[in-house]
This record gives C-alpha cells, structure tokens and sequence, in this order.
C-alpha cells in the first residue's frame, strides 16, 4: 500500500507560509535593500515562488510515489536497519526523526563544501534579502539531489513512513520560520536559541562574508552546529546592519528573475 502525503504537507505549509508572511508583512526585522541594482519585491517573489513550483513538478516526476511512498515500499521489502531491528514504533520514529535531521545539517555542510553542489546552492544565498520566500529558493537539481540523499537514508535506515511524513514538514516549517523578516522580543529570542535555529542566528549564515556563512547550518535545532563546531551566536555586525547576499552577484536584479535563476549554477560570475 503506497501513501500520499501531499494534502497533509501542502495544508500546513501553506499555513505557516502565510502566518510568517503575515508577521514578516505587518513586523518587519529588516527593510529591502535600496540599491540601484536591487531586485523589485515582486522580482524576487515571482522568482523564488517560481522556483518551488519548478521543484515540486521536479521531484514528483522524480519519486512520483514520494518519500513517504517509498518508505512504505522498503517496509514491505523489510530493507533497512530500523525494518530488520524491530524496535517500538515511537522509538523508530524518534531515532528516524533525529538521524534525518543530523543527515540535513551535513548535506547543508557538504553543498557549501563541494563546487559543484555549491552552484546549485548559491541560488540560495544570492538572494539580497531573506525572508520568508528565501526558504522557498532553492535550485531544482539541488530538490532532486536532497530527494536522492534522504532516499538513500530511508533506504539504509529503514524510515518508517509516518517519520518521513513528521519530517518533511517539520523541515519545511522550521526553513520558513527561520527565514522570515521577523525579529523575536529578545527574551524569547534568547530562550529559544537555546534549542532552535532562530531568525537572527539564521540571518548570520546568509551573511557575504565566509566566516558567518560558514556556520549556522542548522534549519532546525541548534544541537548539531554546538556539537560540530559550526555554531555562531552572532556576527561582526548588528542584526539589521549585515550584508546579505553574496559579494560576487552584486548584479542581484539579473540574478532575481526566474530564468536568472535557474540559469545561475550555468552562467559565470560578473
């Protein structure tokens, strides 16, 4: 029997895209930049929506039963650690849910690491701007590779569908909570950087100096950059004074647009 998780991931991300839109809308933590080659507001929306459009045809023609479809398909095989162990199911998904979180955190890494996957990454970062749209722009082929690793996990682990489901949108959420123009009251900024990727934290992984963004890459606990050494608590500059972006796309209106986007892993720096 094969699952169909679509209604269930599309109901509460469209939610919560809403929500942080909302919140980001009425209480913004930074202003647009106010450059002369600064991408319009509706450049950047029209290309960053596009670009989840793209990836969600993509990865449907890709894994047209889905992650979750394929979990099932590898229990009925009984592949996979967690399938042969046979450990109580809130136990498996516990385990399932924390691995798979620890495997994003490294993949995260590895794009920034690796040149090649660093062009389909740099979609991502060249943005001049974050919010909650950010979350939403990344590259097609870096959707069907992240698709690829975490088949490859539900493969060798043996992910219960249902954790697979859990993840998918808790990952969503926390990448769209993380990238919203919003800024928490600081008490509760400080209480929940504790545990969770905030915006502020976040903002410094999209900075244009190496450093900063090369740390931070959580999308939603903070454990792994405390335990990996990768974690920041704060940047060279105050929250709403760090440039954003990437220094080498300067041009960010020709980079904004959907084709420019698509096009960026292909087309050589200006």
């Amino acid at each position: 029997m094969m699952i169909d998780d679509t209604f269930i991931r599309v109901g509460i991300f469209f939610t919560i895209l809403a929500t942080m839109m909302l919140i980001e809308l009425c209480f913004p933590a930074r202003q647009l930049p106010n450059k002369q080659h600064s991408p319009t507001q509706s450049t950047r929306l029209l290309g960053n929506f596009g670009l989840i459009v793209i990836s969600g045809f993509t990865s449907r023609l890709i894994l047209p039963i889905g992650l979750a479809g394929f979990a099932l398909y590898c229990a009925d095989q009984q592949w996979g650690l967690f399938n042969l162990l046979q450990l109580p199911v809130w136990l498996n998904i516990a385990l399932s849910l924390l691995l798979l979180d620890m495997l994003i955190y490294w993949q995260h890494r590895l794009f920034h690491k690796v040149p090649l996957l660093w062009k389909l990454h740099q979609v991502h970062h060249a943005d001049a701007h974050v919010d909650t749209s950010t979350g939403l722009r990344f590259h097609p082929l870096e959707i069907v590779a992240s698709i690829a690793i975490k088949g490859i996990a539900v493969f060798v682990l043996g992910v219960p569908a249902v954790a697979v489901i859990l993840f998918e949108v808790l990952l969503n959420g926390f990448a769209l909570f993380n990238h919203a123009n919003i800024r928490l009251p600081r008490k509760v900024e400080k209480v929940t950087r504790l545990i969770l990727m905030t915006q502020i934290l976040h903002r410094i992984h999209h900075s244009q100096l190496y450093k900063e963004s090369n740390c931070n890459f959580g999308f939603s606990v903070i454990w792994w950059d405390r335990l990996f050494g990768s974690y920041a608590a704060s940047a060279t500059k105050p929250d709403s004074k760090i440039d954003i972006g990437l220094a080498e796309y300067p041009d960010a209106k020709d980079n904004a647009n959907l084709w420019g986007l698509l096009m960026m892993p292909f087309t050589r720096k200006k």
